[in-house]
């Protein structure tokens, strides 16, 4: 039998499944390979088990829930100024947060409690959960508010806002009652570390609001944030290791639960995160990135994310200092974020997809090298 040439096609543009067994085996391997090496430091059992039982969780969880989205009629509105290739989208259950965000809390949770190993439930673990939560929950009030409406407006944008804030406020000002000399350095490679005070207050507010809005810009392509959450968190559980190992297993859990939400995700998507999702992904990196003084690899892990966020205000900004007589302004990208860009550009979403998986894979490997 002739086997069959390899279409080239077919390895410009990957499947959505098949962006799922590679981002699904990447990190396993990964996380092997991470506790083989580190074996001999007393880390093996922070990483592989806790990604791998965290993510047939969440996966197995989505084939239930996933049904039960669709009876209670939580279906997406899409957006008729977007892509029209989304148009096909509308109807698809939204709110899947609901069940991969806990799942991952709660697996971090048992993982730590039961294990044998010496780790405890800290104070700090009991904080970012609260955070991821918390997040969690300001974005399911806006997805509830779109499907009741049957519109795409939910919470007004300064009620968002304000209640990130919020979190943020109670978040930073507990962390820097708890440790300020420990968290208000912010450390940078070759050794240099600024002393931030009392800045670090609003420094870290602006962190987890900023983190949490740049997530939610990036849930906009089936599988995009929950791959890219994936890999970020992944990224987070190597450089923490032993230092905070009950973040490192937070961390695990939080990138396998995004795997196995993948699993459900991928294009063609089966349900989408909703804000419930992406605003609980941004919160958990950037309360994280605060508690364990990783803001440097925290920056460069989200430069996915940043570069999403930062389309967005470029667009909005050229538009407004371009504007003529008529008030009509010009655009520096056919559209924002800049996904959709790449979309109306000629790419797939799987292209999309693939290569801003492959950005950050890079960006967590300049992180690790650079931490």
């Amino acid at each position: 039998m002739n086997a069959k040439p390899l279409d080239p096609q077919r390895l410009i543009n990957p499947s959505g499944k098949i962006l799922l067994i590679s981002a699904i085996c990447l990190l396993t391997l990964g996380a092997i390979a991470v506790e083989y090496t580190s074996i001999s430091q007393g880390q093996f059992g922070l990483l592989l088990l806790p990604l791998v039982i965290s993510m047939t969780a969440s996966a197995l969880l989505g084939v239930g829930v996933i049904p039960l989205l669709n009876r209670l009629k939580t279906g997406q509105i899409v957006r008729e100024d977007g892509p029209q290739a989304h148009l096909k989208k509308a109807g698809t259950p939204t709110m899947g947060g609901i069940f991969f965000v806990p799942t991952a809390v709660l697996s971090a949770w048992l993982w730590v409690g039961i294990t044998n190993r010496e780790l405890v439930i800290t104070s700090e673990l009991i904080a970012v959960s609260l955070v991821t939560l918390g997040y969690g929950t300001i974005g399911w009030l806006d997805d509830w508010q779109v499907l009741r409406r049957k519109s795409n407006k939910g919470i007004s944008p300064r009620m968002k806002l304000a209640l990130q804030i919020l979190i943020g406020i109670l978040f930073s000002s507990w962390l820097f009652w708890q440790e300020s000399s420990a968290v208000s350095n912010v450390n940078l490679p070759g050794g240099l570390s600024i002393a931030m005070g009392w800045f670090f207050l609003p420094l870290a507010i602006f962190v987890l609001a900023a983190e949490s809005n740049a997530t939610n810009l990036t849930d906009g392509v089936d599988g995009l944030a929950a791959g890219t959450g994936a890999i970020a968190f992944f990224g987070l559980a190597i450089i923490l290791g032993l230092n905070y190992a009950e973040l490192t297993v937070f961390c695990a859990c939080m990138s396998g639960s995004c795997l196995g939400f993948l699993v459900h995700n991928r294009n063609p998507a089966k349900v989408f995160m909703g804000d419930t999702g992406s605003l609980a992904l941004g919160g958990a990196l950037g309360a994280i990135g605060l508690s364990s003084g990783n803001l440097w690899a925290l920056f460069l892990i989200s430069g996915v994310f940043f570069v999403e966020s930062l389309s967005v205000i470029a667009q909005v900004g050229y538009y407004k200092a371009t504007k003529d007589e008529d008030g009509k302004g010009k655009r520096l990208f056919k559209m924002a974020p800049i996904h959709h860009h790449f979309e109306l550009s000629g790419w797939t979403e799987t292209q999309v997809v693939g290569t801003f998986y492959l950005a950050n894979i890079v960006l967590v490997a300049i992180a690790y090298l650079f931490r």
